[in-house]
């Protein structure tokens, strides 16, 4: 590796995009303190076309990866060196010639409820209002609470949060971790525990990716991935994998490292309207974290049996 090049970071423009890039570039510069300066790391703002869909889910415009598709683009093409993405966006298939071996530490996974009224997501009355765009959360919410509603909430965690104060809903949620990295976490009412909302897919987590032959980019990435935060995401989208897990379908899953070492999976697989919901949960070695993920995924669509479609919108 070079003293002198320079490396172009492709990101979104949102405040917790850019968050997640600055920390990347952070984490690089005092990884390798005598070959980089935050000048030799320029940061690539790349709107996408998931940033310009605030109608509608996701899941009617053409799932998650429209957050990412002109930014894998532009590294394919390379414009850009690598690219910083939160993990829970991205598809569990790669574009060809692009992989992602670098995963930051993990930040906080849970969810935060956010009410105007202060109250509790158990204390919410009937009929009250809850603004998502997540099915993982409807779904989740309409299984503990049939008696509430649900209506679409997009865009950046301030306008999400300048709806509620607006009173388009009585409550929202919102990644514990987002908040975190933006300061943002006086405005939490209640986090909620893995058995009140289990987390999304990778939730928290910050993936780099690259060109697969860039071995100069794959050895100053390797300076920073974290070896236990890649082995639970890796074990959760290997399970999401097996499901042909995306936006449409309400799948939840946390993976987490033992005191005597083992892994621990837990994932969820719910009906849209929250009706119908199953789990499961098994253990493994580390290094056998994918394998868990792809059993997981294969005993969900086993327990949704013929059934498996009603589960997708």
């Amino acid at each position: 590796m070079t003293t002198h090049k320079k490396y172009r970071i492709g990101t979104r423009g949102s405040p917790l995009a850019l968050a997640q890039a600055y920390e990347t570039r952070d984490r690089l510069v005092k990884a390798f303190p005598d070959r980089l300066k935050e000048d030799d790391l320029e940061i690539v703002v790349i709107k996408t076309t998931g940033d310009q869909i605030q109608d509608r889910p996701l899941s009617e415009a053409g799932g998650k990866g429209l957050f990412v598709k002109e930014i894998e683009q532009a590294l394919i093409d390379g414009d850009i060196d690598f690219a910083v993405h939160s993990m829970k966006d991205m598809e569990t298939t790669l574009p060809d010639g692009l992989v992602i071996d670098c995963i930051l530490p993990r930040e906080d996974a849970r969810d935060a409820f956010i009410s105007a009224s202060g109250k509790s997501l158990e204390e919410l009355p009937a009929g009250s209002m809850v603004g998502t765009a997540s099915l993982r959360r409807q779904a989740q919410i309409l299984n503990k609470r049939p008696d509430l509603k649900v209506c679409i909430f997009r865009g950046a965690v301030a306008t999400r949060l300048r709806k509620l104060e607006e009173g388009e809903a009585d409550a929202t949620l919102l990644a514990m971790a987002g908040l975190r990295r933006l300061g943002k976490e006086d405005v939490v009412t209640q986090s909620l525990e893995k058995n009140e909302m289990l987390p999304a897919v990778a939730q928290g987590a910050i993936g780099i990716e690259r060109r697969a032959d860039d071995a100069d980019v794959g050895e100053l990435l390797a300076a920073i991935n974290h070896v236990e935060s890649r082995t639970r995401v890796t074990a959760e989208r290997a399970m999401l994998a097996e499901l042909d897990g995306s936006c449409r379908t309400p799948i939840a899953g946390h993976a987490i490292l033992q005191e005597d070492g083992s892994l621990y999976l837990e994932a969820s697989l719910l009906s849209p309207d929250g009706k119908d919901r199953f789990d499961v949960s098994g253990t493994a070695a580390p290094e056998d974290a994918e394998k868990l993920g792809q059993k997981l995924g294969a005993e969900l669509r086993d327990l949704a049996g013929p059934d498996f479609a009603a589960f997708q919108i």
